[in-house]
């Protein structure tokens, strides 16, 4: 956006803010109607760029940029930059026909060329998400005003992923640069960056943009915190220097009602799970045999970890599929019942009666001690020797999911209310839950008729996939977290479908 100093190079003092909050007790309360908004988080955005945009990153995103599709808070997806579009009869070529009258910060008009610069970009740049372009073979700029995105195959996700990362339009005239919007953005959102007010990677802090093309933006200001800690953030929120925030831990959920008058909405959203990436077994020999894979599902006790850790707040499962989407089975989520016997067994038939070692990496904030514990012990009785290597974050996220050292994570995992988002971001290969790349001919026959198949025939056969994906234990789900949505009084959020943040325009001054 607008440059309007230098990025601040000082860090945040954020020991302040933990400090001064052990001196007042309860969210204050106001009879004006906000006009900022300060949103606590411990997830950082990496960059401005585009490029690194998703999952609960989205918000210092859509402060700046707007996506070619909007995602309401139900999940419908309604205009932004696009103002319509439609698809073809064979569902292999979307056409969007986009808004006019937008401009970016240089006055440069928004048009056809500029969206297909993005997309294009998108698909090369190898972000995150790059996965929700995979089908994409080409993309056609055919007049200043519509745009074709040509698709290998049908893809029911499209539509969905061009409201997400994959739709997100910054200037191509900066393209050309070196890590062009690395803390500088250039887009045609409701809102600018102020750069004399941000620290990159603690806070960033965004002011109301005079001539956005559509409605005026909820509020004045919105500052975007980061912390390391929930406790820090429950603190910030109870003495009314936050104004809204997610919470995960249980701990901290039960902190930040307890004497307080904040509003308060449960989500029933992530995804707790061992994700195995090493099902071939290049790394740990013994996680290339299903069976081996299979005694690691039965040898965890999940009642006792949603009963104990998450106290109660959530729902054992053993599948990864969302109760949102089609293709989730209910009886699926009991399919791995807490069985030490049946997980010996099934080690001593795949040749491992005495067990293996594994080393998984670590970040507290995604699994603490108690749950740590609990893996340990559990894996423990059967065989399965864990350790765990304790790692800062910006160690863990280059070791896990760039350089790929460990033969898989403990993590949390959307929970996508559309199959084929399920699909394309766990499944498929190259993603960042299937790093190597693994398939079967199970899988890719099921994923080819989803794609192709009718609402009704897409379900059933998801359903089909979600099975063989249990029974060949691809993965180790836990339990699907419930998410607790904390605001000061003077301020609603709506949980967004589909993601475990809100949308930035889901924010709201109270009536």
């Amino acid at each position: 956006m607008r440059p309007t100093s230098r990025i601040a190079t000082c860090a945040l003092a954020l020991g302040v803010l933990v400090a001064t909050a052990a001196c007042s007790a309860g969210a204050p309360t106001t009879g004006a109607a906000k006009t900022a908004l300060t949103i606590g988080t411990m997830t950082a955005a990496r960059s401005m760029d585009p490029i690194d945009a998703g999952g609960g990153s989205i918000p210092y995103f859509q402060a700046v940029y707007d996506t070619l599709i909007k995602r309401e808070p139900d999940g419908s997806l309604t205009p932004m930059l696009a103002q319509s579009w439609t698809y073809d009869a064979a569902q292999t070529a979307l056409t969007l026909t986009l808004r006019e009258g937008v401009k970016f910060d240089d006055g440069t008009a928004l048009d056809a060329s500029a969206v297909k610069a993005n997309l294009d970009r998108f698909r090369a740049g190898g972000g995150a998400e790059v996965g929700q372009a995979a089908t994409t073979a080409s993309v056609e700029a055919t007049d200043d005003r519509t745009v074709v995105i040509r698709l290998s195959g049908p893809d029911p996700a499209l539509l969905n992923s061009l409201s997400d990362a994959y739709g997100l339009v910054a200037n191509p005239a900066r393209f050309d640069r070196d890590k062009p919007f690395a803390s500088v953005p250039d887009g045609t959102g409701p809102y600018e960056l102020d750069q004399r007010a941000t620290t990159v990677g603690s806070i960033w802090t965004y002011t109301r943009a005079a001539n956005y093309w559509g409605t005026a933006a909820a509020f004045e200001k919105v500052v975007i915190r980061v912390f390391d800690n929930e406790n820090a953030i429950v603190n910030g929120l109870r003495t009314g220097q936050i104004d809204a925030a997610v919470l995960q831990s249980v701990d901290q959920q039960t902190a930040a009602t307890a004497g307080t008058n904040l509003r308060t909405t449960s989500q029933e959203i992530d995804l707790k799970l061992f994700n195995i990436f090493d099902r071939k077994g290049a790394r740990i020999a013994a996680l290339g045999d299903p069976r081996v894979r299979q005694a690691i599902n039965y040898a965890i006790d999940r009642d006792i970890l949603v009963r104990q850790i998450q106290q109660g707040r959530g729902t054992a499962t053993s599948q990864i599929w969302g109760v949102q989407a089609p293709g989730h089975v209910k009886e699926l989520d009991s399919f791995y019942r807490h069985d030490p016997a049946r997980a010996k067994a099934l080690l001593a038939e795949a040749g491992y009666a005495a067990g293996f070692d594994l080393t998984l990496p670590r970040l507290a904030a995604l699994v603490p001690d108690s749950l740590a514990e609990a893996l340990r012990t559990d894996l423990g009785a059967v065989g399965i020797r864990l350790k765990w290597d304790d790692l800062d974050r910006s160690t863990f996220l280059t070791s896990t999911f760039r350089q790929f050292k460990y033969p898989g994570v403990v993590m949390n995992g959307g929970q996508p209310s559309l199959d084929w988002a399920t699909i394309s971001g766990s499944l498929l290969p190259k993603t960042v839950a299937n790093p190597f790349g693994d398939t079967d001919a199970t899988i890719q026959d099921l994923t080819a008729k989803i794609r192709a198949g009718s609402p009704e025939q897409a379900a059933r056969h998801a359903q089909q996939l979600n099975r063989h994906i249990v029974e060949q234990a691809w993965f180790v789900p836990l339990y699907r977290m419930q998410y607790m949505h904390v605001t000061v009084p003077s301020l609603t959020a709506v949980p967004q479908a589909g993601l475990a943040v809100p949308s930035l325009y889901n924010y709201r001054p109270a009536a």
